[in-house]
Parts: C-alpha cells; sequence; structure tokens
C-alpha cells in the first residue's frame, strides 16, 4: 500500500469520531512506518490539547479498511 492510497482515508476512532487526515508520516533509520501524523479534526481538538497535529503510533492502528482507517486512542 502506499502513502497515497492512506492520506484518503477518514482516520476514526473505536467510537467511531472521526480524529483527522494524514499529513505526514514517520519512519525509523531502517524506513520502517512507525506512526502516522494527522492534522487533528476541529472537534477532537478541543478534547485532547492546543497543537493542530496528533502523532498515531503503527501499533494503535486497528484496521485499515476501503475508506476509513480505525485507530485505537
Amino acid at each position: 500500500m502506499r502513502l497515497s492510497e492512506l492520506q484518503y482515508k477518514d482516520i476514526v476512532n473505536l467510537e467511531g469520531k472521526r480524529i483527522g487526515n494524514i499529513i505526514d508520516v514517520k519512519l525509523d533509520s531502517s524506513g520502517k512506518l512507525i506512526s502516522l501524523v494527522l492534522e487533528d479534526n476541529k472537534k477532537f481538538l478541543k478534547l485532547r490539547s492546543n497543537e493542530n497535529e496528533t502523532e498515531i503510533s503503527w501499533d494503535k492502528i486497528e484496521r485499515i479498511g476501503e475508506d476509513v482507517i480505525l485507530v485505537r486512542i
């Protein structure tokens, strides 16, 4: 799967709330993907912090579907 394919999927938590859009990824020194960087959904942002980005560790991803990425946060 390519990053360009992931970028168009909605990021949704286990409760079904949309979290944000993928704007970047973080890789380790070997090139392995370690996290997704999201631009926060403004409604979700109010519950978290004043920053406008959220980092989701790759191990928090439950499932990648055709239209959404389900995450455990």
